[in-house]
């Protein structure tokens, strides 16, 4: 089994950008005309320039990052005023920040100084559920829960399913390739997405995809923009695939007495070749942060709990869960309880959504996000605890093990002056640990502004001057979200 090395290098220095607060921005003078020259350009668009409206689009949900004050804030209603916005951008070299419902936790679409910052939430059409297609076609700002359940009125389904689904947009899950509670067996919004409308950074809009399946004409500039984090273009329409719905889930949970025997469960399923919708950790923190916030009546002296659950039609999803069970029995499972109705499933399935603002009532929550291949999740785990001990960081960690994605959360009192400074050491090490076991520094959060480091640490050289390459090639000028994944 590999070792891995947790000595503390620093954040990779060499990888730093020059960042988005040292480009140039307009004078003030020129800022006052720029907003003028918009508002004559699109006398109906909506646009915010109060100090009071620009200070709430400061930041995403990533709060400890520094960010800036948009020069001003417009909300668009279609395609056509969004790439008359962009072309009164570019005509003045001013920078431009994609924002969904702003709940990123990478610092994607926080406000940079002297930039528009372009809010889709106005833009929330569902214009079409095409059942015989199975294909959705949606507006960015639709939240996510809506759309769900928009799509299950017909009896269809909508798999990418993050944990901020209720309160997270559709352009936003597209921007970051967001994931989530069913990634394991469903894959995350880019398997899910068949096409897209974009507008690009000289104004043109490109439309990409469609209702086909298949499709191989040219380039796959579709996926090329999922995860892009609005560097690339302003996504403005998108395609996206839908299926039946499946049967109602059958839900248990494992306990076990250590982290580790946990992981070895996790790589146990996956050797196995079960396929769960669900299998997701909570550490011992976290357990008892849910249990306190909902009462669920878990075991709070667990080291470790799995939520295992199975969509899989009529006997087939109990015998699924059977052979999961005894897979944690084997791993040393001190407990494995089965949900007794859909009733306590969901509330499990509730616990498990609702675990970081659990965490939230301890103190200020720095929530990770790092990803490892499914078989060496017990390593990750034990890299995470030896790094959070050594920093003298309380920690709790859950997450989407069925995938190898964890989130470390680290937690520290409301006014410690050290948060900041174990943070940076603590990220650094967990990290590099991740990618010395073959994973990701991110998994599902995005790179933004708050990964940017590490992001050649992971690719190397040549994967990031392939990227420099793309981004050069699409907005020459570095307008489209400056400063954010390079």
């Amino acid at each position: 089994m590999a070792t891995v090395d947790l000595a503390v290098a620093g954040p990779p220095d060499v990888l730093r950008p020059v960042g988005p607060d040292a480009r140039p921005i307009l004078e003030p003078s020129a800022q006052a005309a720029f907003v003028a020259k918009v508002r004559a350009a699109l006398p109906d668009l909506r646009l915010l320039d109060d100090p009071t409206d620009r200070e709430t689009y400061r930041r995403d949900e990533t709060e400890y990052l520094e960010t800036g004050l948009p020069l001003a804030v417009a909300l668009p209603r279609s395609t056509a005023e969004t790439a008359a916005l962009v072309r009164v951008c570019a005509a003045d070299g001013v920078p431009i920040v994609p924002r969904g419902a702003g709940t990123g936790l990478s610092g994607g679409a926080a406000g940079i100084e002297g930039a528009l910052t372009i809010a889709f939430t106005a833009m929330d059409a569902i214009e079409e559920i095409d059942r015989e297609n199975l294909v959705a076609i949606v507006e960015p700002g639709i939240i996510n829960a809506r759309f769900k359940a928009a799509v299950a009125d017909v009896g269809l389904f909508y798999p990418p399913d993050p944990a901020s689904y209720e309160i997270c947009s559709i352009g936003g899950n597209l921007g970051t390739n967001a994931g989530g509670l069913c990634c394991v067996k469903y894959g995350q919004t880019r398997d899910s997405v068949l096409g897209l409308e974009v507008v690009f950074a000289d104004g043109s809009v490109v439309r990409m995809g469609g209702k086909m399946v298949k499709d191989v004409a040219g380039y796959a500039l579709t996926q090329l923009m999922v995860g892009s984090q609005g560097t690339l273009g302003l996504v403005t329409k998108a395609w996206l695939r839908l299926r039946p719905a499946p049967p109602p889930r059958l839900t248990l949970v494992a306990f076990f007495a250590t982290l580790d025997a946990a992981g070895v469960a996790v790589a146990g399923m996956t050797a196995a070749g079960l396929d769960p919708v669900t299998l997701e950790l909570l550490d011992g923190p976290s357990i008892e942060a849910v249990d306190d916030f909902m009462s669920l009546g878990l075991d709070r002296t667990a080291a470790a709990m799995l939520l295992v659950e199975s969509d899989r039609p009529a006997t087939e999803a109990a015998a699924e869960l059977d052979a999961a069970a005894a897979v944690c029995r084997d791993a040393g499972a001190t407990d494995v309880v089965r949900a007794a109705d859909a009733q306590e499933a969901d509330w499990l399935r509730q616990g498990r959504r609702l675990a970081l603002r659990a965490l939230e009532r301890l103190g200020t929550v720095r929530m990770e996000d790092v990803g490892v291949p499914r078989s060496r999740v017990p390593e990750l785990l034990r890299a995470i605890t030896a790094i959070a001990d050594r920093e003298g960081i309380r920690c709790a960690t859950l997450g989407h093990v069925g995938d190898g994605n964890l989130h470390p959360n680290f937690i520290f009192d409301r006014d410690d002056p050290t948060a900041d400074e174990k943070t940076e050491r603590a990220r650094d090490a967990m990290y590099r640990a991740a990618i010395e076991l073959g994973g990701t520094m991110t998994a599902e959060h995005g790179v933004g502004a708050s990964r940017r480091p590490w992001l050649e640490l992971q690719r190397g050289r040549d994967g990031v001057r392939v990227m420099r390459s793309i981004k050069a090639a699409l907005d020459p000028q570095g307008l489209l979200n400056p400063g954010r994944v390079l």
